[in-house]
């Protein structure tokens, strides 16, 4: 952008001196038309370098807007799953299922202490009386999950929703687990393109929004949170746009 706003800026100046060597040399007859054909070629070249510095800073507005929107979406698709984990012990692999679970799932209270009772063997051993530490942990209740993460609202219904971009869009899910030492451990990813969100934008700057290596950006194409390919339920956005944890 800045090579094409130099160039611009060079033609105008020669056009400006086109003009003015128009002006001394030209017959008379033709300086009227050639003046105005230079003078629309300024304003046109002027109005292109306008749009060449104007047209970005009003796409970054638009794209960090929506990116705020989509991330809020994530945070909750985030949160229902780790909920979600939390109760079953695995991650829902379909928008249908984990909403159904946080309209009837339950988190168990529970209260851990530490108490102490008689050891029969070292008791028998010994002849005296020998105690052993033991951990108790007492169910207190129960807190339905859709109160416990979203209150009185039911957004989480539409979570699965894209807010902003290409109508009708959305959220691709994913779930499954990874082996790491043997051990099968649950994943996840939620994930939407950029090119969803930014649609109706200057293809171009969508296009370079697409190749984003930044640590003040959103690498990649797309906006996601956790991941399929390792233990990760992190987003893949900076934290300018709010806590990716």
């Amino acid at each position: 952008m800045l090579t094409f706003v130099l160039i611009a800026v060079a033609v105008i100046l020669v056009t400006i001196g086109l003009v003015k060597l128009v002006d001394k040399f030209i017959p008379s007859k033709l300086k009227p038309i050639l003046n105005i054909v230079l003078w629309i070629l300024i304003g046109y070249l002027g109005y292109q370098t306008y749009m060449s510095i104007y047209e970005p800073i009003q796409f970054n507005k638009e794209k960090n807007r929506r990116y705020i929107q989509v991330i809020e979406s994530l945070k909750d698709i985030r949160n229902s799953q780790l909920a979600h984990r939390q109760v079953t012990g695995k991650f829902a692999k379909k928008f249908d299922n984990l909403v159904k679970f946080i309209d009837t799932a339950e988190f168990t209270i529970t209260q851990r202490r530490d108490s102490s009772v008689i050891d029969q063997e070292l008791t028998k051993l010994y002849g005296v009386d020998t105690f052993k530490d033991i951990l108790i942990i007492d169910t207190l209740g129960f807190v339905p999950v859709k109160d416990s993460l979203f209150k009185t609202s039911d957004r989480y219904k539409t979570m699965m929703n894209v807010p902003v971009g290409k109508e009708g869009a959305k959220f691709a899910l994913d779930a499954g687990y990874i082996e790491q030492n043997k051990i099968n451990i649950p994943v996840f990813e939620a994930s939407v393109k950029k090119d969803v969100i930014l649609y109706d934008q200057n293809k171009d700057l969508v296009a370079q929004e697409n190749q984003v290596v930044s640590v003040d950006g959103v690498n990649g194409d797309a906006l996601k949170v956790g991941s399929m390919d390792e233990v990760n339920t992190t987003g893949n956005w900076p934290k300018t746009y709010g806590s990716n944890e």
